[in-house]
Parts: C-alpha cells; structure tokens; sequence
C-alpha cells in the first residue's frame, strides 16, 4: 500500500513551509513514528514522522526547496504491499543473467553507493601495490604541506625551473616523487593561495527561521524608536543563597537553582511597576498586558529562538527553572512547537552565557522592552567608603522610546536590581 506524505500543519499564521534535512533518503526502511525529514519555518524546526512502517520509495521535494501546507513531499510503500518494499530493499544478484532492468536499477538505488566505495578501495590497494608503496617503505601520509616544501616551491618559480623538474617526474612511478622535490600536499597548498579570494566563498541560503529573525530585527529597528539604558547589579547576595540552599533545591525539585529564575521573578515586579514595559502599540492605541508571559531567548540548533513562559508570574522558582532547563534541551535539538514562540509580553536574554560583557539588545517586536543579562565579572566597588571585590554584572533595557520614557526604564532597571541584591524580597513578594 502507498501512503503519500504531506506537509501537516504547523502553527494558524504558518502557510509556507521549507525542506530541511532528510533524516530518511530514497530507499530507506522506515518504521511508524520515526522521523522523516525536518521542516523549517520562520518559527521554529519541525521533525515530520513516518504515519506507518515501510520504505520510502519516492521523495518529491529536495533540501531548501519551499513546500505548502497539505502539499505531497514524498511517498511511503508500507510493509502489506510485500512485493514493492522487497523491490527496493534488496540489492540485485548481478550473477543471474536474467535479472529484471527494472529491479536492478531500484536496488542499485540503494545499494550502489556502497558497492562503488568498495570497487574503489580495490582498485587503489592494487595500484599501490604495484607500485611498491605498500608496506614499510611506504612514505608516510602528510596532512600539511612541510616548511621545506613550500620553501622549495617558491624558490623554484622565482627561478623559472618548474618545467625542468616536471620532466625527470614522468620517468618516476605513480605516487612517486624525487628527492627533495616538494609533495602533492606542498604543491595544493600554494596553488590555493593563488586563488582569487571570492573564489574561496562558501555560500549557503539562509533559512526561513534565520530569514524570519532578520526581518523582525530590521523592522524592530525601522519602526521603533529604540533606546538602552544601564545599570550594574551586585550578585553577591544570590550566589551566597545558591551556595546555601542549591543543594536543597536540586534534591528536593531535581534540577539546579540558576540565576535566571530570580531575574524572571524581578523583571514580573519591574512590570508590575513599569506597566508600559508590559504593553505595546497597536495603531493609535497602547495594549496594556494583563498576562506576564515571558520570553526566554536561548540559543539552538538553528539560531535564537524565544520560548515563552506562560504566565510567569503564577510560576515557581523550581517551575521557571524547570520550563528553561527543557525549552534550552529542546532548542538544540531543534524540537520546540511554533506555539511556544509566539504571544510573549516581553523578554529577557541571557548573553553572559557567551561571555558577552555589555551589549544592546534589540527590542523583540511588537513588545517594547527587552532586559539583557551580563557576565559576571569580580570587579573592585565602594562599600560604605572602602573598595571591596564583588561579583558584577551589568544589565541593560532596550525599550521602545514611543511608550516608555527614560524616567520609566530607569525605575524598571531599578527594581531588578533592587529585587535581586536583597533576594529575600521575591520569596516574600515585598
């Protein structure tokens, strides 16, 4: 029986999908529920599944080409049509004569790519063999042309002997070389310097998620007025706690306390304050959110993606820290849903993970803020009249000037560092 393979439906605003990677090729023996291929869009990677067990006898669409919804990619044999998926799953008896053309050509579909390495491999242990580089007087293999080399090379084109030394090297065998000449490696190595620069360029297309993050930046930037203040946070005090109560917390929740459960829960009592922060323009009108869904950027297989977490703010420290631990899992693996990067009210980005010291992060549109988080540095500060080592981190606040005035983002850099330098205030909501 043939099943043909459609593109599903992945996400209400999604009509246009892109071919990625073929986890499955022409030929291949498949059982239900593996994945096939994975699909890209402007959200997010999607793994497509086989719908029952079979061979894959047909694939319509190739890497990067677009595909629509409900659009056939590609065809399934199943196992009840015995004779068809036999067809291609075997390789062809080539001593029987009267073998049909037809089954062979589909077995060497699948089966030839192997057997050609294998002749391959034969006929270079036969010609090595001839020539005597096989065993103990084999020269070694280089994997880098030799300082010599290259020197020997240079000195003879300066001096115009190239076509003397090609001459006595016709009388050597195959793979052999004269004393002192330069070797096939040290010859490739200076022929790819003489290679124009563009001519060394790898292009690659971009992908519809890369594409989509792109343009939501450029409009970000062209439609909003953006601006980024600054503020330093001490995060003495939260390190002390982890190292007190981590522990604990891993035994009595199953997973680490980090530093980014305590910036959520700030960053909830920042908006609570700075309402603007959690709003954005829709024509004339400013939308005053009343959920606190916060986004998360993480980064994954295939570039930043945000996860949202849904009401945050009716959320643990174990449940946020949890939420993040699976979404940055997911992420690299390429398998988070389009419906968990949609709908965010505003977000928090984390470039320390990277080592990033500073930055200015883009506002994620058509929110109008977004916090970015530092590395946390040892840095000498005054306390009470005296320079003391403490652990710093800036962190900044891109908004949307439009809404939010500096007198508000400054207030809202404020509560977050007030909030995190006396942890104890999140765990009673003062």
């Amino acid at each position: 029986m043939r099943i043909e393979i459609t593109v599903p439906s992945v996400g209400e605003s999604i009509s246009q999908v892109e071919i990625g990677e073929w986890v499955k090729t022409q030929g291949d023996t498949v059982t239900k529920n593996e994945t096939l291929l994975l699909l890209e869009t402007d959200k997010a990677t999607v793994e497509l599944h086989a719908p029952e067990s079979g061979t894959l006898v047909e694939v319509l669409k190739k890497p990067g080409e677009g595909a629509a919804i409900g659009e056939v990619i590609a065809r399934l044999e199943t196992k009840a049509n015995g004779a068809a998926t036999s067809v291609i799953q075997s390789e062809p008896a080539r001593s029987d004569p009267r073998q049909n053309s037809e089954a062979e050509d589909a077995g060497n579909a699948h089966g030839s790519s192997a057997s050609e390495e294998t002749s391959a491999a034969a006929e270079i242990s036969q010609s090595s063999s001839s020539n005597g580089l096989l065993g103990e007087t084999a020269a070694p293999q280089e994997f880098a042309p030799r300082e010599r080399d290259i020197e020997i090379i240079a000195a003879k084109e300066r001096m115009g002997q190239e076509a003397q030394d090609a001459e006595p090297a016709a009388d050597l065998p195959s793979g052999a070389a004269p004393s002192g000449a330069p070797s096939d490696q040290a010859r490739e190595h200076i022929a790819a310097r003489n290679v124009p620069a563009q001519d060394r360029d790898q292009i690659a297309p971009m992908s519809m998620l890369r594409r989509r993050i792109a343009e939501r930046l450029v409009a970000a930037q062209q439609s909003a007025a953006l601006l980024t203040t600054f503020n330093e946070i001490d995060m003495s005090a939260i390190i002390k706690l982890r190292q007190r109560q981590g522990e604990a917390f891993r035994e009595r929740h199953a997973i680490k306390l980090g530093f980014m459960s305590f910036f959520v829960k700030a960053a909830i009592t920042a908006l609570q304050l700075v309402r603007e922060a959690n709003a954005e323009i829709r024509g004339n009108n400013i939308v005053y959110h009343g959920a606190y869904d916060i986004g998360v950027a993480v980064g994954g297989g295939k570039g930043l993606v945000v996860p949202v977490l849904r009401d945050a703010d009716r959320m643990s420290f174990a449940q946020i820290e949890r939420a993040i631990d699976d979404f940055a899992r997911r992420a690299r693996e390429n398998k988070l849903r389009p419906d968990e990067l949609q709908g965010g009210t505003f977000t928090i980005t984390n470039g320390g993970v990277y080592g990033s010291l500073l930055s200015t992060p883009i506002v994620n549109p058509p929110q109008s803020a977004i916090l970015g988080l530092h590395a946390i540095q040892e840095r000498p500060v005054a306390r009470n009249g005296r320079v003391a080592v403490r652990a710093m981190m800036y962190v900044a606040l891109t908004y949307d000037h439009r809404i939010i005035d500096g007198r508000e983002a400054v207030l809202f850099l404020k509560q977050v560092k007030s909030m995190t330098e006396e942890p104890e205030r999140l765990l009673l909501e003062v």
